[in-house]
Formats: structure tokens, C-alpha cells, sequence
């Protein structure tokens, strides 16, 4: 029975060791907020340092990279996709009508450059997309928030996946259906947009408002008169011309929603989320009270940054963040 037992115990023992050298295995692989913290300890530094820099020079990059983090996370997940270069025999996500204007690549590029230096082969473009778009929330005043680190890099990187980014012409209805289906609220689909309070759209995006709207209205009845005017006369510089989401274009705050009450909203997707009964209520919080849409936001922040992650094998983590190993 001795010898039984001593036997039993030691397979115990093994097994146990196994099975906890798995589980760590796995929560190595796992997101993490210290996911970094012994291979490339610098890394949130030169990433809080580069997007500094990059806004205090351009105050405008804010918009771009937060739009570029939702551009790469909606489609096949937050992989980086939407940083591959076309090739001969593809044409990539940033080559797409809905991304021509992201901007914003030449930052995640300097990133990259020292990280590599620092640490080569260890940091992911998706990791650094996701930090990017968090810091440039907060350089541009909004909230303080984290997210968990461990993402590895998407190898697919395809024109067509572009057609499940939300249109400009987008009713509340359609919208809470599409970012439902990637497990958002309708908070969390109205506070994501609130994104909207940096950056501006480009005529193109709105002038179908402007004109021969419907059978009854030449103009969108939802626009204000005297905004719908200002629209006007910012597109007769063409289709590129540029018009601020709000009056504070480069400061996060809650003037979107305050501009929505007024009826100022330049996308039809972002007047709608007042038009409708089902979103109006959401709007009206968020712009009575700042703190709570930048408690919203920053919580459907984190929860996009978890969208279809890639981890272990699934992914890579690329030299460069343009090109697939």
C-alpha cells in the first residue's frame, strides 16, 4: 500500500506540475496590463512620448488615430490589419474608399522603429495601434483609462472586409444593429461615437443632406437651417473640403453631443443618434454631463480593444508594421 501510494503521489505530483505549467502558458499568452513589464519595459513611455510629440506638432493626428484603431478593430478584430501595405496580388484594408483619409501611419511607424530597437520582436503594431489611439485620447483632454496588453498581429489584410465599416448614411437603427453585433450596447455604440468631438468629415461624406435629400425635402429636415448653410458653403470647395464634427475639433469634450441638440450634426449617422427616440435620451445625458460620456467612453474603449484579439499562434508580432513576416 506504501509503495501504491508513493506512486499515486508522485503522478499527483506530476500532473499538478503540468497542469499549472499550462495554465501559466496560457495566462502568459493572455492579455495583460503587464504584458510587458519584463521584455520591454520602456514600451509605454515611447509610446505616451511619440503620440505627445506627434500632437503637440499636429494637434489634428488626435482624430486620426482613434478612427485608425476602430478601422482596424471592426473588421477582423484589433490585429493591425488596417497597417498592411497592398501587394501585387492584394489590395489591403487602408487602400479602401472608407480609409484613404486615415492618417496618422508615419506615428505608429516611429513607434514601431525605436520599440524594434528597444526591443526587437516583441512589442505587436496591433498593441501599439490600441496604446496609440488611448494616448491620444488623453493628450487631447479626454479620460485616463487602460487596456490590456498581448495582441499579436492579423496576417489578413483584405479591400472587401472594408464593406462592415458604418456608413455615413447610417440611421440609429442600422447602427445599433451593426455594433450589436460585435456585442456593443446602444451606449456603447452612442458613446463610441462621441469620438466624433475630434477631427473632422469630409464633404463627400455629407452633401447627399445638402441636396435632393428625399422626394419631399431638398435639404435634411434634421439640420439646423443656419448650419445647413455653413455645410453649403464649405462643399463648394469640392468634395475634400473639411468640416469640424464640432466647434473644438482638436479638444475632447462632450460639444458633439451639445451640437446634436442643435441639430448640428454633420454626418447623418451622428444627427440621427438624436432624431431617434432610441438614442435621443443617451445624447441628452452626454451632453448634460461631460464626466459620464467620458465614463462611457473609456469603458467601450477597453471593451473595442478586446474585439477578436489574436493571441499565440494566431497572430505575430511584425518587424515592420506595414509588411506580414
Amino acid at each position: 500500500m506504501v509503495i501504491k501510494n508513493s506512486t499515486y503521489n508522485k503522478v499527483s505530483v506530476v500532473m499538478f506540475l503540468l497542469i499549472s505549467g499550462l495554465t501559466m502558458f496560457r495566462a502568459a499568452e493572455a492579455l495583460s496590463m503587464n504584458y510587458y513589464i519584463m521584455r520591454c519595459p520602456m514600451v509605454e513611455l515611447i509610446v505616451k512620448d511619440t503620440v505627445n510629440r506627434a500632437l503637440q506638432s499636429d494637434p489634428t493626428l488626435a482624430a486620426g488615430l482613434i478612427r485608425m484603431h476602430f478601422h482596424d478593430c471592426f473588421l477582423q478584430g484589433c490585429d493591425a490589419s488596417v497597417l498592411l501595405d497592398s501587394t501585387k496580388g492584394n489590395t489591403a484594408e487602408k487602400d479602401s474608399p472608407a480609409n484613404l483619409s486615415l492618417r496618422g501611419y508615419e506615428v505608429i511607424d516611429d513607434i514601431k522603429e525605436q520599440l524594434e530597437d528597444q526591443c526587437p520582436g516583441v512589442v505587436s503594431c496591433a498593441d501599439i495601434v490600441a496604446m496609440a489611439a488611448r494616448d491620444a485620447v488623453f493628450f487631447a483632454g479626454g479620460p485616463v483609462y487602460d487596456i490590456p496588453k498581448g495582441r499579436k498581429d492579423g496576417r489578413r489584410s483584405k479591400i472587401e472586409d472594408t464593406r462592415n465599416l458604418p456608413p455615413p448614411t447610417f440611421n440609429s437603427s442600422e447602427l445599433i444593429r451593426m455594433f450589436g453585433q460585435h456585442g456593443f450596447t446602444t451606449q456603447d455604440m452612442v458613446a463610441l461615437s462621441g469620438a466624433h468631438t475630434l477631427g473632422v468629415a469630409r464633404c463627400a461624406s455629407f452633401k447627399n443632406r445638402l441636396a435632393n435629400f428625399d422626394s419631399t425635402h431638398n435639404v435634411d429636415p434634421d439640420i439646423d437651417t443656419q448650419f445647413a448653410n455653413t455645410l453649403i458653403r464649405t462643399c463648394k470647395a469640392g468634395d475634400n473640403a473639411e468640416q469640424p464634427f464640432d466647434r473644438s475639433r482638436n479638444t475632447f469634450d462632450n460639444n458633439y453631443f451639445i451640437g446634436l441638440q442643435n441639430k448640428a450634426g454633420v454626418l447623418s449617422s451622428d444627427q440621427t443618434l438624436f432624431s431617434s427616440p432610441q438614442t435621443r435620451g443617451i445624447v441628452n445625458n452626454y451632453a448634460m454631463n461631460e464626466a459620464m460620456f467620458f465614463l462611457d467612453f473609456q469603458q467601450a474603449m477597453v471593451k473595442m480593444s478586446l474585439l477578436d484579439v489574436k493571441e499565440g499562434s494566431k497572430g505575430e508580432v511584425r518587424q515592420n508594421c506595414r509588411k506580414i513576416n
